[in-house]
């Protein structure tokens, strides 16, 4: 296949993934929410409530992230990382993950993460949210979160892994004819 000729079809495709986009963003419209408790966190400053979380914002971002063990998070989250003040400037954003607020400090300062982060350590929040099973088995993801008139609802959440739309190096990885040719991510690279 010609270049021209392989060009023209990604174009296409890409159309027909930005109209599913736009298929997705009416479904989400009209989800109904999930009620929510005011769960409580604790972070180096102490206990913090899901409600404080906002700010002065209505909608909340938080990212369901395994820890300091797992490479793959820590891929997303640098990525977050980059975006963290476009994000935050229409939504409050925050990092959850089951480490004790101590070791989150620590390896947010070796990556050099300036989003906030809490710990669900002790909670039923990633389990209660899909992202924990009840042998204690994390898993990766995004709930993006409301509040009004005093309720606190869930109004979207997605699972995170290799290849989704909230990582851009799997994107750029496919631009390769090889894609990412078994690529993983490492907490280091040589220079």
């Amino acid at each position: 296949m010609t270049y021209q000729d392989a060009t023209q079809r990604l174009k296409a495709h890409r159309d027909e993934i930005a109209a599913i986009r736009g298929k997705m963003r009416a479904i989400q419209s009209k989800i109904e929410p999930q009620k929510v408790k005011d769960y409580t966190f604790t972070t180096l400053k102490g206990a913090v409530k899901l409600s404080a979380l906002f700010g002065d914002k209505k909608d909340l971002f938080i990212i369901h992230n395994m820890g300091t063990g797992c490479v793959y998070c820590t891929l997303w989250a640098d990525g977050h990382n980059g975006v963290y003040g476009h994000l935050a400037d229409r939504a409050a954003f925050v990092v959850t993950t089951p480490d004790a607020p101590k070791v989150q400090a620590q390896f947010a300062k070796s990556r050099g993460w300036k989003f906030p982060m809490i710990s669900h350590q002790g909670t039923s929040f990633a389990l209660d949210m899909g992202f924990a099973t009840e042998q204690g088995r994390f898993a990766p993801g995004i709930s993006a979160f409301k509040k009004a008139r005093g309720k606190i609802v869930r109004v979207s959440d997605q699972q995170l892994g290799p290849g989704d739309d909230f990582c851009a190096v799997w994107h750029m990885f496919d631009m390769l004819p090889e894609g990412s040719d078994g690529w993983r991510p490492k907490f280091k690279y040589a220079a």
